[in-house]
C-alpha cells in the first residue's frame, strides 16, 4: 500500500496521483500543504527535511520526495517496458522529454503563468507580464507541438513517464483564461490525454477548485 502526503489541488501531487491512478495501485492520501498545513510539524520534518509535498512511503520502506524521483521509483518498480523501458537508451529518450517537461514547462507555467492569473487578483494583475511569460511558455509548447506532429505521445509511440511530467500542466494551461497559440497537434495531444479516466479524476479539477486552494 502506498502512503501519500499533498492535497489534491498541488501540481506535483497531481502529477504523483495520475501516475499511480495509470499504474492502478492501492494508496491512501493525507491533505498537506496550503490551507491544510502540517509541513511545520517534526513529524512531517521526518518525513522531508524540506517540509514540501508530495511525500510518498510504499509500505514500510523509507519515505521518498521529489516529485520526479518519486515518479520515477514508481516506473521503475511497477511500470511495464512501455511506460519506462529497460534498455538505457530507450529509458533515456523517455527520461530526456519528462526532464525537459518538468524544466521547461511545468517551471515556465506555474509561478510565472498560473499563479499571476488563478492565484493573483485581478486588479493586482499585471498582463504584460502575463503575456510574456505566455510567449516563452508557448515557445517551448511549440517543440512540444512539433514532437507530437511525429508521435502520439511524447516520447514516441507509447504513453511513458514523460506524458505525466507533461500532460499534468496542460490541463491548467487550457482552462484557465489566458489566450493560446493555435499549437494544433497539442492541442490534439491534450484532448486525447482527456479521454484517460486516471487523468479525469487526478488532474483535471475545476478552476473555482483550484483558485481556492
Amino acid at each position: 500500500m502506498l502512503t501519500i502526503w499533498g492535497r489534491k489541488t498541488s501540481s506535483n501531487v497531481q502529477a504523483l496521483m495520475w501516475c499511480v491512478g495509470e499504474l492502478g495501485l492501492p494508496y491512501r492520501r493525507h491533505d498537506a500543504g496550503h490551507r491544510f498545513g502540517g509541513l511545520d510539524t517534526d513529524a512531517f520534518a521526518a518525513l522531508n527535511p524540506n517540509r514540501t509535498i508530495p511525500v510518498l512511503q510504499d509500505g514500510d520502506d523509507p519515505p521518498l520526495w521529489e516529485t520526479g524521483a518519486i515518479l520515477r521509483y514508481l516506473a521503475a518498480h511497477y511500470g511495464d517496458d512501455q511506460f519506462w523501458p529497460r534498455a538505457p537508451l530507450r529509458r533515456a529518450e523517455t527520461d530526456k522529454w519528462a526532464e525537459w517537461a518538468k524544466l521547461n514547462v511545468a517551471m515556465a507555467f506555474t509561478v510565472p503563468v498560473f499563479w499571476r492569473v488563478v492565484r493573483t487578483a485581478p486588479a493586482d494583475r499585471d498582463p504584460d507580464a502575463i503575456r510574456a511569460a505566455v510567449d516563452a511558455l508557448e515557445t517551448k509548447l511549440a517543440i512540444a507541438d512539433a514532437q507530437l506532429g511525429l508521435h502520439p505521445y511524447l516520447a514516441g509511440d507509447t504513453f511513458t513517464l514523460a506524458d505525466i511530467q507533461f500532460g499534468h500542466v496542460l490541463y491548467r494551461y487550457y482552462d484557465i483564461d489566458i489566450a493560446h497559440r493555435p499549437l494544433l497537434n497539442l492541442a490534439r495531444y491534450h484532448q486525447n490525454l482527456t479521454d484517460r479516466p486516471a487523468y479525469r479524476e487526478h488532474v483535471m479539477l475545476s478552476y473555482d477548485e483550484l483558485k481556492a486552494d
